[in-house]
């Protein structure tokens, strides 16, 4: 056969090979997507069952099982058979072990659904890590261990993935074969986790007998359990509904991401669709604004479309020039989300330093990022018993209810409607660490019925009759630094100057105002917070506000400045070392801490975390007061 005769049958195959190609990546392109998570006690077969899952769906590669048969004979709990397990426990401390620390994620796929698991760890002190794996899920696997019941982590990890708005629940009572398939003992478990599951506000779950290690149940029904007439777990997990459509049917919610304005002829607003559906031609209100307007289209990287519904990333363009931008909330204009600034939430702290009531912390719910604080929670939550108990604080893996106090209104809406909109992380302000995640119940009452009342005379207008830019000096640093003495001079020089101001000083507040407040950690934040909030009072006013205070935090300093408008806050490091402070001690104190008795005093038993870009820092041991408060005039003046 010569070259002419063969080529044309090798570009027909080749085509073929092609189209085959195109259609399998066309039929897996519109599949749909479930995230679900495996929870339960501790050595339930959780990972086991995931690797079972992996490997009846042929997501295994022939050197991945190779290398699965070595391990198993070497670190594997089933003698020498498989232990599909390894599959998913990748950490080395976890293999040593048999359980699972970390949550594990896994991608495998069926012909009908592609599925993204997550193995959640059983261990309660591992609590912050089941969240995390929960927080995204559409459904969750809870494996009970056939020989064992419903134990306490069962309890647990069922009212977390309630709380967290679960609502797709399999009770996969596992290990069925190490009780030879007795129907009576998977039908006393199902009937004492329904009653656990309706005190919790369960209201229905599926169950189902498996064997993760066997494969009873999990791809095909097994003839062991012949009694048993439901779906196999795959089935299941291919037709059970998802979030997306679910949420596809609400009122159409979509968080601003980016303002996408790549040329001057295009303005669009960029997002995930967090619930509903939009279309040219409806119409639409920004939040917090409320400015409303029509869209006039809906824009994909693959053109214009007719319609796009909740799980779609989208940019839409308006027919009119409104405000928007990151953290607006585009809604249906008919039936708008809430805004407020006082929530109630519960709480799941992941931090190992516990909260710190009244400390401000970054709040992040969606695109909006806001400055927060947290009240004393009103009780934590026992989640072995579910009793509520008092505390003053939460700790590392704790679940609690507090009230939350942004400082300013933010777009939401109560976490059972909406997700996106109603659960929040808090960050670290100093480290960047998100130290817990939370969920929004309801606005209180009082952020809605306290409303900002409209003056006619306002700062410019205090300022002007006054002559002068408002202005706060945030004086810092240890006892003995000298921050008194200094602020003191400063006020002397520009009373001389005929500049308005008031000196705020620690002691003396502590006469009045703050007599309430002691020296714990809670105490020193909330001092600093109604120094800075009557100090925001006073630059109102138009006045030049000194205040001399160790606020020896960092967020609660970054908490005043975030009061004042740009450019007023001048923070004041009066830097002294700890040594030259002690020496002085005119009041005694560094002595009585010295000696225990005087408790969480600032550089002895309690940090003090020093500014890291003060607009002003005074060396005390180069300069005399005289000339410091010099220095802090010329520098005050010299920008107003």
């Amino acid at each position: 056969m010569s070259d002419t005769e063969t080529k044309e049958p090798v570009y027909v195959v080749d085509k073929l090979i092609a189209e085959d190609i195109n259609a399998y990546l066309e039929q897996h392109e519109h599949k749909t997507m479930l995230r679900f998570i495996t929870c339960g006690s501790v050595d339930d077969g959780k990972s086991t069952l995931i690797g079972r899952l992996l490997y009846d769906s042929k997501m295994i590669f022939e050197d991945q099982f190779a290398a699965l048969e070595s391990d198993s004979r070497k670190v594997g709990t089933q003698g020498q058979e498989i232990d599909f397990a390894l599959l998913v426990d990748g950490l080395a401390a976890e293999r040593e072990q048999g359980i699972t620390i970390d949550v594990a994620y896994r991608f495998f796929n069926t012909e009908k659904r592609k599925f993204i698991v997550a193995d959640c760890p059983g261990h309660e002190q591992y609590t912050r890590n089941m969240v995390t794996g929960a927080s995204t899920a559409d459904l969750a696997v809870i494996l009970i261990d056939a020989r064992k019941g419903v134990l306490v982590q069962t309890r647990r990890h069922s009212y977390l993935c309630h709380l967290i708005g679960i609502r797709n629940i399999v009770l996969a009572v596992n290990k069925m074969d190490l009780v030879d398939y007795d129907q009576e003992v998977f039908d006393k478990i199902v009937a004492d986790y329904a009653e656990f599951a309706r005190s919790i506000g369960i209201e229905s779950f599926t169950a189902m007998p498996i064997s993760g290690f066997r494969g009873d149940n999990i791809t095909t029904l097994s003839t062991n359990t012949p009694w048993y007439g439901g779906p196999t777990l795959v089935e299941h997990l291919e037709t059970v509904e998802v979030l997306g459509s679910i949420d596809a049917e609400k009122p159409f919610r979509l968080p601003v991401q980016w303002v996408n304005r790549p040329d001057l002829d295009f303005r669009g607003f960029s997002g995930l669709i967090a619930s509903g559906s939009i279309k040219p031609g409806d119409s639409i209100r920004v939040l917090p604004s409320g400015k409303t307007s029509t869209i006039t289209r809906v824009v994909t990287m693959d053109g214009d479309l007719d319609e796009a519904v909740a799980g779609q990333s989208v940019t839409v363009c308006f027919d009119d020039e409104i405000d928007c931008s990151r953290g607006s909330v585009i809604s249906v204009a008919a039936n708008p989300p809430q805004t407020a600034d006082q929530f109630e939430a519960t709480i799941v702290w992941m931090a190992d330093e516990a909260m710190i009531p009244g400390r401000a912390y970054w709040f992040k719910l969606g695109t909006q990022m806001v400055s927060a604080t947290v009240q004393e929670p009103k009780y934590t939550i026992n989640v072995n018993t579910l009793e509520h108990i008092a505390a003053k604080t939460l700790e590392l893996n704790a679940i609690g209810v507090a009230e939350v106090i942004t400082d300013r209104q933010i777009v939401f809406e109560p976490y059972a409607e909406n997700r996106t909109l109603g659960g929040f992380v808090l960050i670290d302000k100093m480290t960047n660490a998100t130290v817990a995640a939370g969920m929004l119940h309801f606005s209180l009452r009082r952020s809605q019925n306290v409303h900002w009342q409209a003056l006619d005379i306002g700062r410019k207008q205090h300022a002007d009759l006054k002559n002068q830019k408002p202005a706060v000096l945030w004086f810092t640093g240890l006892s003995g630094s000298g921050k008194s003495t200094i602020a003191n001079l400063v006020e002397k020089k520009l009373y001389r100057m005929n500049r308005h101001t008031f000196l705020l000083d620690g002691d003396n507040v502590r006469h009045g105002l703050n007599k309430d407040l002691g020296f714990t950690e809670a105490d020193r934040i909330e001092n600093i917070r109604r120094v800075g909030e009557v100090s925001k009072l006073m630059a109102d006013a138009g006045l030049i506000v000194i205040t001399a205070f160790i606020s020896p935090f960092q967020a609660d300093r970054e908490m005043v400045r975030s009061m004042m408008p740009e450019g007023e806050f001048f923070e004041v490091f009066i830097d002294t070392p700890l040594n030259v402070a002690e020496a002085r001690d005119v009041k005694g104190l560094y002595r009585k801490a010295r000696a225990g008795e005087l408790k969480n005093f600032t550089g002895i038993d309690s940090p003090y975390e020093a500014p890291r870009n003060p607009e002003i820092r005074i060396d005390t041991t180069t300069i005399s007061p005289d000339e410091a408060a010099n220095l802090i005039v010329d520098t005050l003046l010299g920008g107003a």
